[in-house]
């Protein structure tokens, strides 16, 4: 049986506002989550925006999309998934009026993207919570919250209904387990976050995420909306009976937030899970019936896979798992320490497929790897990048199986499809584009755009509609 993918697949590229955009105060941009994060995940909030923080300027897209863009269609991209800053359009996030520049970025940026044919596909909040919601209301812990975000929501919705066909809710819903303050624009520290007030927490972002999806659906009924999680398939480390259970418990906290938003009810392993740890989440009035309001499609970025065990003396955190787990042995690693495993991403693929009979969209899946810069024979320069190549080129066989498989699939988008700064580190030597872009973590460089050996390698599959990579 030759491997193939469905006709009409959307191919194409990922990035967010935050790691490219810069411009960070610019034409009334408020203050986000992410002006205070230089380092990432990796270290307590500052008070103010610094200069060592890349993001501020990113990669300059804001004055520059119109040339990044022309790369994205000269590849061929069917889509183009990026992210709204809430920051842009409600600087502090409590008002009630919009901020009129901010909605004409987005107006013209979608205007050049259809220019090209481009569908863009739009993440409404994408790690970056208005920094006045974080410190104000300490986040999504509180209720108003739900308000703030329907009213963003209703107002990107309606100003470019004829402009955005794909949504997605909320990037990486499940990384606030881990992160809050980065996912969840938590202000309480995490370590000092009660299980009480996170799981309220993601009980009010469920509301707001079937609230935009109720209302969306309402001001342009052809809208197709998504949650997006960040999946990770989880396998025990041995056949031992207790490793089985204890990959089942931790892949239960994932798949929890895909269950809620495709089924529109808490599953009974949540709440055997809150009743064993005093967590007593509070629904409002019409909060059950909200969350009825399901999703039409599901997407994920897919990175890695890990290993779960009992044995409390194997439980090591591998460097890169993002989510907990422990290394797998037969897997090897990326410069980051994220395990590379494609034929986990057609597991997890099935996985949802076969637990919800909905649409799945791959919305990220890439390698971060330091390239190099080099000259080639006719003078022009490039990097070679075979690594990346080979990265994509297994992982993409793995979707095409999944599709033989019989999962629907509407869509690829590679993570940074340009050079961006990376949301887990802040660096920018952390690469995953198809397009080299000319900026160094010490903050030189001239920001010049230059294809990558895999630009012209990706071009061809989406040419191709995949065909090349079985050739």
């Amino acid at each position: 049986m030759s491997l193939q993918f469905p006709e009409g697949f959307l191919w194409g590229g990922a990035v967010a506002a935050n790691q490219l955009e810069g411009a960070y105060q610019e034409d009334g941009k408020g203050w986000s989550t992410q002006d205070v994060m230089p380092h990432g995940i990796k270290t307590s909030p500052t008070e103010v925006p610094t200069d060592d923080n890349m993001k501020l300027i990113g990669i300059d897209f804001y004055h520059r999309y119109k040339e990044d863009i022309k790369l994205f269609a000269e590849m061929g991209f069917k889509v183009f998934r990026t992210s709204i800053a809430w920051s842009r359009i409600f600087p502090k996030g409590d008002e009630l009026e919009p901020n009129e520049q901010g909605l004409r970025f987005y107006d013209d940026l979608f205007d050049e993207c259809h220019r090209y044919g481009i569908e863009p596909l739009v993440t409404i909040s994408h790690y970056e919570t208005p920094l006045h919601l974080a410190r104000e209301y300490d986040g999504w812990v509180n209720r108003k919250l739900v308000d703030f975000y329907a009213r963003y929501a209703k107002t990107i919705f309606t100003r470019y209904k004829n402009k955005v066909k794909y949504w997605l809710t909320f990037n990486e819903i499940n990384s606030i387990l881990e992160f809050p303050f980065m996912s969840g624009g938590i202000n309480t520290p995490k370590e000092k976050l009660s299980k009480q007030d996170l799981y309220q927490a993601i009980h009010h972002e469920f509301v707001a995420s079937a609230l935009a999806v109720k209302m969306g659906h309402e001001i342009n009924p052809d809208f197709k909306i998504g949650c997006m999680v960040l999946s990770m398939p989880i396998y025990p480390l041995t056949p031992h009976p207790d490793d089985l259970i204890k990959a089942m418990q931790s892949d239960h906290k994932n798949m929890f937030f895909a269950d809620v938003h495709t089924r529109g009810y808490y599953p009974g392993y949540m709440k055997r899970y809150f009743k064993e740890n005093g967590i007593n989440i509070h629904f409002e009035p019409g909060d059950e019936e909200t969350l009825k309001h399901t999703v039409d499609f599901v997407s994920f970025s897919y990175y890695m896979s890990t290993c779960e065990t009992a044995d409390p003396d194997k439980q090591i955190r591998g460097e890169g798992n993002l989510l907990g787990g422990v290394p797998n042995p037969y897997l090897e690693a990326s410069d980051w320490g994220w395990q590379i495993d494609p034929q986990g991403l057609r597991y997890i693929m099935n996985a949802f497929y076969d637990r919800y009979q909905k649409p799945l969209f791959i919305v990220e899946n890439g390698l971060g790897a330091v390239d190099r810069l080099v000259t080639q024979e006719n003078g022009e320069k490039t990097v070679e990048d075979d690594y990346r190549i080979n990265y994509l080129q297994d992982h993409l066989v793995q979707v095409a199986e999944a599709v033989a498989d019989g999962v629907e699939v509407m869509g690829y988008t590679s993570w940074g499809c340009i050079d961006l700064v990376s949301a887990t580190s802040a660096e920018l030597k952390k690469r995953y584009g198809f397009i080299y872009v000319d900026r160094h973590d010490d903050g030189s460089g001239t920001l010049a755009r230059t294809r990558k050996k895999s630009f012209h390698w990706y071009k061809k599959v989406i040419e191709t509609n995949g065909q090349s990579l079985f050739k």
